[in-house]
């Protein structure tokens, strides 16, 4: 039987529905990749509205203060490089005096704000956590993801999965500095809680950590003018309540104190304020990058900070700078239009990142990385770490 070659071969059924099947992925796909583009047109040159919320009260405003300058500094780069997939971000501020009233003003308006799309690197920790709890509480259809917070604490507040913190808390922190007070040969350890509500919220940790390091814990009065029965001291409280204690601290001559303290004390601060007692070191833990590390992260921050401020690095702004840059991270990462509802989906994949050499990893959309360093305040004022 003679076969025409020149004809086309007979298209079997199977061979047709697979062929069939394979154009439709790939229109779905031409189209897909069409919609993305199209939409990432359309939004081509408006900006991107990112908001922060800044607690200024007299207890924060050291910690909020250097925490928003490393995020300014951290827009203000990406701006100029360019902006967010050719968008420039509008860097919305508002500041709040540490009362419920003044937070609940300034979560209206960022949610009030149609261009914003999420919250970013709020800080201090009240605010952070007030935000969280409006945020769970109210009846929005539009909620916004609450980004890189600077909270001591996030168990408590990502319930709503709204939240999404990058930093160490208290007790990784804690877990930190009781090793360090372990390493000076320590048995029996003073703590010094800044106020009656800190105290409450950590004393269970820090009894539960110092039980498996085999320590001894006892609480001190903050306004205590005796000497300590320890001369190795943790402290809980910020850079005010912490400076209040140790001009009042007393020691007898040629006795060596060590303070060990949490990331909410400013340590450039503190040396500021001067006053400190002789043969005192303080010890602050972080929870970010030492300063003077090679790492991508912070060579980046200390290039823009001394490009667009003059002002000292410390370790809050690098937080600041952090929390931006992650925030950047995440939104570039969103195929299609940028809103509040695609923000949430892309960071409740809980991806891991790379920001800089700032490793975030999870598992089963839980963080398991926690960084944390130390630095030292000594005798003389130098700072060192």
């Amino acid at each position: 039987m003679h076969h025409d070659r020149s004809s086309p071969p007979r298209l079997s059924r199977r061979h047709w529905l697979q062929c069939t099947a394979m154009a439709t992925l790939a229109g779905a796909t031409t189209l897909q990749a069409q919609e993305t583009a199209t939409a990432r047109t359309a939004e081509a040159g408006r900006a991107l509205t990112i908001a922060q919320m800044a607690d200024m009260s007299a207890t924060q405003q050291d910690v909020s203060r250097d925490f928003l300058m490393g995020s300014r500094a951290a827009w203000q780069d990406l701006n100029a490089r360019g902006g967010l997939l050719g968008r420039p971000v509008k860097h919305l501020v508002l500041e709040t005096d540490g009362s419920a009233a003044s937070l609940q003003a300034a979560w209206q308006k960022a949610h009030a704000t149609p261009d914003c799309v999420a919250l970013s690197g709020c800080v201090g920790h009240a605010a952070a956590a007030g935000l969280a709890t409006l945020q769970a509480h109210a009846a929005t259809s539009s909620p916004l993801a609450q980004i890189a917070p600077w909270l001591h604490s996030s168990a408590a507040h990502t319930a709503d999965n709204t939240v999404f913190d990058i930093f160490a808390g208290d007790q990784a922190q804690i877990t930190h500095a009781l090793k360090t007070l372990a390493t000076l040969g320590a048995h029996d350890i003073g703590v010094v809680y800044g106020s009656a509500r800190l105290q409450q919220a950590s004393q269970a940790d820090i009894a539960q950590v110092a039980q498996t390091m085999g320590l001894r814990t006892q609480a001190l009065s903050a306004a205590s003018r005796s000497a300590p029965p320890h001369p190795l001291i943790l402290f809980i409280g910020g850079t005010p309540e912490l400076h209040v204690f140790m001009r009042q601290l007393v020691l007898p001559a040629g006795r060596q104190c060590y303070v060990v303290a949490l990331a909410d004390v400013n340590l450039q601060v503190l040396a500021q304020l001067g006053g400190l007692p002789r043969n005192t070191s303080v010890i602050a833990t972080q929870a970010v990058p030492l300063l003077t590390s090679s790492l991508p992260v912070v060579r980046a921050y200390r290039t823009a900070l001394a490009r667009l401020y003059d002002e000292p690095a410390s370790p809050l702004g690098l937080a600041g700078f952090i929390a931006a840059r992650y925030t950047g991270i995440a939104l570039a990462s969103i195929n299609g239009a940028i809103t509040r509802a695609s923000v949430l989906t892309a960071l409740r994949r809980r991806s891991d990142a790379n920001i800089g050499g700032f490793m975030l990893t999870f598992q089963n959309k839980k963080r398991i990385s926690s960084h944390v360093t130390q630095t030292m305040l000594t005798p003389d004022g130098r700072i060192i770490g």
